[in-house]
């Protein structure tokens, strides 16, 4: 597997920008433009920050099988308006979910 060429593909799936999956994943533009151009694939941390981003864990971004449905739709809404939370209110919304 590429994972470059997997990293790429789920952000170009997503409709998301270079600039948006660097907002989603913490992760800098000048990283990711490295990352793409010299072809080397990211550190464990990074990869573990594009997961995050995607939705998905390591375990299924490795999964060869591409036409797992990982996330529902709704799913998907859930996690990106829990990530647009500020940290407070991010645990106070998984003390709600946890009690």
């Amino acid at each position: 597997m590429d994972i470059i060429e997997r990293i790429e593909k789920m952000r170009i799936e997503r409709g998301w920008t270079m600039y948006r999956l660097s907002m989603e994943s913490g992760v800098s533009q000048s990283t990711l433009a490295t990352i793409q151009q010299r072809k080397t694939p990211p550190k464990m941390e990074i990869l573990q920050d594009l997961c995050e981003a995607f939705g998905v864990t390591l375990a299924q971004f490795f999964l060869e099988d591409e036409t797992v449905d990982i996330l529902s739709s709704q799913e998907k809404q859930m996690l990106t308006a829990y990530r647009k939370l500020p940290k407070d209110k991010q645990e106070a919304l998984l003390n709600l979910i946890e009690d």
